[in-house]
C-alpha cells in the first residue's frame, strides 16, 4: 500500500492519502481514499459526507467534460455507527471513478511502476473491520450515542452514558464545561452542526433577564447545564407535546454555587468554531455579539477588590464542591484571560464596543502581571518567601501579601525540582494555596497567560514529577491531596472528596487534551504521546470512567460514573491533535500586544507613591 502527498480538491491544504491518484488541473481518484485524513485535515472546509459527495460529483463532471469522458459512477461505502450516522472518526469510504477502457488504457507505464497497487474488496473490508476495532472507533460510537437533540437537531452531549447507574442525576444534561471537549472533537472531525446549535441554544439560556428566585442574579450568566424536557403544550386539550431547553443556573445543583467558567468557555468555544469552520457570520450576529458583552460586563464589574482577578467561592469550576479554593482560584483567572483575549479578538469596533475594549485591555495587562509576578513559584522564589519579612507597611513592601514563611508545606520543600516551577492555586492575604492545579496551569499555557519560559518550566515540572501527576492514569487534577486535619477542616469531611479521590487529588481523563494542547504550543508533543499511551492501557478496559483514585490512579473512582462523555471526548480530542497539531490553533492563544506594548504610564511595574492631595477635599 503506497501513500502520496496530495492536495484537498476543497481547500487546497496537504495532507497524505493511501493509493490516490490526483492529477491537476484535472482530477481522477482511483481505489482507496483515506477520508478520515481528508476531513481531519480539512476540517474547516470538508463538512462531512454529503461535502465530500456534493465536490466529487462536482468534480467528475467536470473532468468529464473536459476529457469527453464516460464515468460509471461514484461509489462510496460506509460503516455506519450506532446511531446510523456514518462514523468519520474510524472508517475508511471507497471511491471509485469509472472510465470506458479507452482511457483506462491510456495511463503510462511510469505511472504503473510508481508503486501504485490495486485495492481489492477484500483488503477494505478487513480494513473496516480493523478499525471497527480500534480505541478511537469505539470512542467515536460512545461519542455519537451521548449527543442530545432538540427539535431534530444535535445540541450537545450528556454528561455520562452509564447503563450500569440508575440514579443517573445530573448526568443526563449537558454541561457547558463538559461539552467543550466533545465540541473539540467535533470541530477537528469537520462536524460543527452541533457545536453551532450549541451555542445558539446556550446563549437563548442566558440570563438576560434576572428571575431566579428571590434573588436576582447577574445579567448575563450563563446556565452551568440545561435538559431537553418534553412537556404538553399550552392550552392543548389533546395529547399534544412539545420539547422545552430547561437550563439550571446552579439553583437545582449540589452546593447550589452558580457557575464562573460557564460563560469563559462559551466565548472561547464561540472563537473556536470561527477559526474551525471560518464560518464567521455567527460571531457577528446582533444576538451573540450582546451576549459576549453581557458575560464580559458581569466579569468585568467593579467589586470591593484590589486584585484585577476575579473574586468567586468554592465550587464555581471544575472544581464544584468544597475544596478550599475560594477567593481568586488559578483555574478561573487562566480562563478569564483566556476569554478576555478571544472576546476582545471577535467584539465588533463599535462605540459601545470601543469602551468595553478599552476595558479589556487594561484588565488583560494588570491580570498578566498578577498572576505572573505574585503566583509564580519555582525554586527561586520559594527560597525568596523562606526568608520574607512580616508586618510590612509601605508601598515599597517586598511582601506585599503578608505571607508567612511558616506556610510553606514540608511536601513543597522536597517536591520542588531543580528545574521547573508553577502557578500556584491561589493567593489571598497571609494565604497561598500551594497546591498544584493542573487544569489552571494547563490553560495558563494555552492562553499565554504564563510567560514562554514560566510554560517551559511548568512542563518541565510534570515531566520531573511525571509518578504524581501522570501515574498509571492521566492527569491529577490537584497535587496533594488534603488529608486527615486539613481534609477535615476544609472541606467538611465530604465523603466524596476522600483523600486522593474526586476533587482531592483524583486523576482525570479528560484533562488530557488541554495536557496535549499545551504541549503542542510548546513543541513538546512527546510529552502528550506518552501520557496518552498511558491512558490507552486502561482507558477502555475500565470503561470509560469520569475518574480515578489512589496516588498513582491505580483504582476507578468509588463513585465515578463510567461512559463519562468528556473522558471519552479527551481521548479522542488529544489523538487527533497529536495526528494534527495544527488543530490546536483553533483554541491557543499568542501574547496578546496589550501586553508586550503597554505604555509606561499604565506599567503596574512602574514605581507608584501615594496620590498627590494637590485637589480640595470637601468634606
Amino acid at each position: 500500500m503506497v501513500e502520496h502527498l496530495g492536495s484537498c480538491f476543497s481547500c487546497g491544504k496537504k495532507s497524505r492519502f493511501v493509493n490516490e491518484e490526483i492529477h491537476q488541473p484535472r482530477f481522477m481518484f482511483h481505489r482507496l481514499v483515506k477520508t478520515r485524513s481528508l476531513l481531519q485535515y480539512c476540517h474547516g472546509s470538508c463538512q462531512g459526507f454529503s461535502f465530500l459527495q456534493r465536490t466529487c460529483t462536482a468534480v467528475l463532471t467536470r473532468t468529464s467534460g473536459r476529457r469527453s469522458r464516460k464515468t460509471s459512477g461514484f461509489f462510496v461505502r460506509s460503516e455506519k455507527s450506532g446511531n446510523g450516522a456514518p462514523n468519520f472518526g474510524s472508517h475508511e469510504y471507497l471511491l471509485t471513478v469509472g472510465a470506458d477502457e479507452a482511457i483506462a488504457k491510456q495511463e503510462s507505464p511510469a505511472s504503473a511502476a510508481a508503486g501504485r497497487a490495486k485495492v481489492s474488496a477484500h483488503y477494505v473490508k478487513a480494513r473496516n473491520a480493523r478499525a471497527k476495532k480500534t480505541l478511537e472507533g469505539e470512542a467515536w460510537d460512545l461519542l455519537r450515542a451521548s449527543i442530545v437533540e432538540y427539535c431534530g437537531s444535535p445540541v450537545g452531549t450528556i454528561a455520562a452514558n452509564d447503563p450500569t447507574e440508575s440514579n443517573c442525576l445530573n448526568y443526563d444534561q449537558v454541561f457547558i464545561r463538559d461539552f467543550i471537549p466533545s465540541a473539540m472533537a467535533f470541530l477537528l472531525n469537520g462536524e460543527a452542526e452541533i457545536v453551532r446549535n450549541f451555542l445558539l441554544h446556550t446563549l437563548q439560556l442566558q440570563s438576560w433577564e434576572k428571575t431566579v428566585d428571590c434573588y436576582d442574579p447577574g445579567q448575563g450568566l450563563m446556565p452551568a447545564s440545561f435538559k431537553v424536557r418534553v412537556v404538553p403544550c399550552e392550552g392543548s386539550e389533546g395529547n399534544s407535546t412539545e420539547e422545552i431547553l430547561e437550563p439550571d443556573f446552579g439553583e437545582a445543583a449540589i452546593g447550589r454555587v452558580a457557575p464562573v467558567d460557564s460563560g469563559l468557555w462559551w466565548i472561547i468555544l464561540l472563537r473556536a468554531y470561527g477559526l474551525s469552520t471560518g464560518d464567521f457570520s455567527l460571531q457577528e450576529r446582533v444576538d451573540v455579539q450582546t451576549g459576549i458583552r453581557m458575560i464580559l460586563k458581569l466579569c468585568l464589574t467593579d467589586e470591593f477588590d484590589m486584585f484585577p482577578t476575579l473574586l468567586v467561592t468554592d465550587g464555581s469550576c471544575m472544581i464544584d464542591r468544597r475544596m478550599g479554593i475560594h477567593g481568586h482560584p488559578l483555574e478561573i483567572q487562566a480562563l478569564f484571560y483566556s476569554a478576555l483575549l478571544c472576546g476582545r479578538e471577535i467584539l465588533q469596533r463599535e462605540d459601545s464596543g470601543s469602551d468595553l475594549i478599552r476595558e479589556i485591555d487594561l484588565r488583560l495587562l494588570a491580570l498578566s502581571f498578577h498572576i505572573r509576578e505574585y503566583y509564580w513559584i519555582d525554586l527561586r522564589k520559594l527560597n525568596e518567601i523562606y526568608r520574607y519579612k512580616t508586618e510590612e507597611y509601605s508601598f515599597d513592601a517586598i511582601n506585599k501579601f503578608n505571607i508567612y514563611p511558616d506556610q510553606i508545606s514540608p511536601w513543597l520543600v522536597h517536591w520542588m525540582p531543580d528545574q521547573g516551577g508553577y502557578l500556584i492555586g491561589n493567593l489571598q492575604p497571609a494565604h497561598m494555596d500551594f497546591r498544584f492545579f493542573s487544569l489552571g496551569n494547563l490553560w495558563s499555557i494555552v492562553s499565554s497567560l504564563a510567560t514562554k519560559e514560566q510554560a517551559d518550566a511548568i512542563l518541565d515540572l510534570i515531566e520531573a514529577r511525571w509518578d504524581d501527576l501522570i501515574g498509571t492514569m492521566p492527569l491529577k487534577i490537584c497535587f496533594p491531596a488534603l488529608e486527615v486535619e486539613e481534609w477535615t477542616i476544609i472541606t467538611g469531611r465530604d465523603p466524596k472528596n476522600t483523600p486522593w479521590s474526586y476533587h482531592n487529588g483524583g486523576s482525570w481523563p479528560t484533562l488530557l487534551w488541554q495536557f496535549t494542547t499545551a504541549c503542542i504550543k510548546m513543541g513538546r508533543p512527546e510529552l502528550a504521546k506518552r501520557a496518552v499511551e498511558v491512558a490507552e492501557r486502561r482507558i477502555s478496559k475500565d470503561r470509560w470512567p469520569e475518574y480515578y483514585d489512589t496516588r498513582t490512579g491505580r483504582f476507578i473512582g468509588k463513585q465515578s460514573r463510567l461512559y463519562q462523555t468528556w473522558s471519552v471526548a479527551g481521548y479522542l480530542v488529544s489523538k487527533m491533535l497529536l495526528e494534527n497539531p495544527a488543530g490546536a490553533n483553533i483554541v491557543i492563544c499568542e501574547e496578546s500586544n496589550v501586553v508586550n506594548f503597554c505604555s509606561l504610564e499604565a506599567n503596574p511595574r512602574r514605581k507608584r507613591g501615594r496620590k498627590s492631595s494637590s485637589a480640595p477635599i470637601i468634606i
